[in-house]
Formats: structure tokens, C-alpha cells, sequence
């Protein structure tokens, strides 16, 4: 592989090359991982809709989601018949507003969570739904704080028969403050109905603790994996 292609290959933005008849010749790293949320034939789909007329390339900037992918806009590319690449921009989708956020004791999220659930099972028909990577390590951070949140996120879903929550990492994607890099890790909880007249203060709360919450079908806060108090 040469210098140039191992750039292609772990940029943080998907690749994706197709053969004529949508069948991918070729991806990058970051594509591999965007497939999981997207089909083949539907980028396939998306390349040749948003190619130029004639040969050459063309940039679209459009707002696409795709699970927890954003993007921000693409670049569609064609010398022949071929074959078609196309390339798509990823949007900032986290920020962590205060860096202080590390202020805590290390903790295991997963028994936050458990205890989370424990507490809103009490008198309720709701059956819960966990969706955990389990290789999550214990992180600092402030368990009073966590459980306010993950029990106003769990509020927001009360009118539902069923709630999963997900734990999962936020693949190439990192938080840097006091020049040191943090993975990230998100805790999504998702239901069918959710009552939005209380995201306002879900998410005044949330602002005021440093953190930073993503509202879409569900409720994901995203949070730094910091493993020892070093700042």
C-alpha cells in the first residue's frame, strides 16, 4: 500500500469505489463501519444521483444520516463508465463543553445503568432492553451526576412497553482537552414514543454538567473514556 493510499485508507471520512453494476471494488476503513448502517445498494444509489453530468467530479453538500453517522456533504467522482467513487464528510456529532467533566471517582457505567433501570422497573409494566459492549472499562467520572441524567433520559420514554439501551463506542472518534486524547463512548436509550415536552430540561441539565446529548429517534449522551484522574 503505498503513503498515498494508506492516507485514503484511515482517513476519517468513507470511501466507497463501485463497479457499474453497484458491486464496491473498493473502501476504506471508516466505509467498513458505515456499511453496518447503510446498504450497499443505497450509497450506490446515493453516488449515482448525486454524480455530474458529464465525467468528472462533483461536490453536494446536503445533511445525510446513516445509525450514528452524519454528514455534512459528499464528492462523487467518475473518468468512465466503469466504475464511481464517492466520498462522504462526516459532521461534528459531540461536544463536551467543560473539560471538568473527568471530576469524579472511577466508576463501572454498566452498574449505573442496571442501577438506573432497577429504579425505573419499580411499579412499571415497561420491559428493558440492554444492548451492551462489554469491554468498557470503569471510567472517572461523577455517578450523582450520570444517574440525574440517565434517569431524566429514561423519563423521557415512560409511555412505552419496551426501552433499550445501547453502550457502545464511538468508532475514530475522540475528545482532546489538556493535550491529552480521550475515546469516546455512548449510552443511547431508544423507544418508540418519546415525550419531548421534557427534553428541555433533559437537556439544561445535561449542558450545565458538561456533557452533550444527541435527540433523534433516541437519546444518546456521549461521554470521554478518562480510566484515571489525570486532570
Amino acid at each position: 500500500m503505498t503513503f498515498e493510499q494508506q492516507w485514503l485508507e484511515y482517513d476519517y471520512n468513507p470511501f466507497i469505489l463501485f463497479n457499474t453494476n453497484g458491486k464496491i471494488n473498493s473502501l476504506n476503513a471508516e466505509a467498513q463501519f458505515l456499511l453496518g448502517f447503510a446498504s450497499m445498494h443505497e450509497l450506490f444509489e446515493l453516488a449515482t444521483s448525486c454524480a455530474s453530468v458529464n465525467f468528472g467530479f462533483k461536490t453536494t453538500f446536503m445533511e445525510l444520516e446513516f445509525g450514528r453517522y452524519k454528514f455534512f456533504g459528499l464528492t462523487v467522482g467518475y473518468e468512465n463508465e466503469e466504475q464511481i467513487g464517492i466520498k462522504l464528510y462526516q459532521s461534528p456529532v459531540f461536544k463536551i463543553t467543560n473539560p471538568k467533566t473527568a471530576d469524579g471517582e472511577l466508576t463501572n457505567i454498566y452498574t449505573l445503568i442496571d442501577l438506573c433501570i432497577s429504579t425505573n422497573s419499580i411499579s412499571s409494566k415497561i420491559h428493558f432492553v440492554k444492548d451492551f459492549d462489554p469491554t468498557i472499562p470503569s471510567i472517572v467520572l461523577n455517578s450523582n451526576k450520570i444517574i440525574k441524567i440517565l434517569n431524566k433520559m429514561y423519563d423521557c420514554f415512560k409511555e412505552n412497553e419496551e426501552i433499550l439501551t445501547r453502550v457502545f463506542y464511538r468508532i475514530g472518534e475522540h475528545i482532546k482537552f489538556e493535550n491529552k486524547k480521550y475515546s469516546i463512548f455512548s449510552i443511547e436509550i431508544n423507544a418508540k414514543n418519546m415525550n419531548k415536552n421534557k427534553l428541555t430540561e433533559l437537556k439544561n441539565f445535561v449542558e450545565e454538567s458538561g456533557y452533550y446529548i444527541e435527540v433523534q429517534n433516541g437519546i444518546t449522551i456521549n461521554i470521554p473514556m478518562i480510566t484515571s484522574k489525570e486532570i
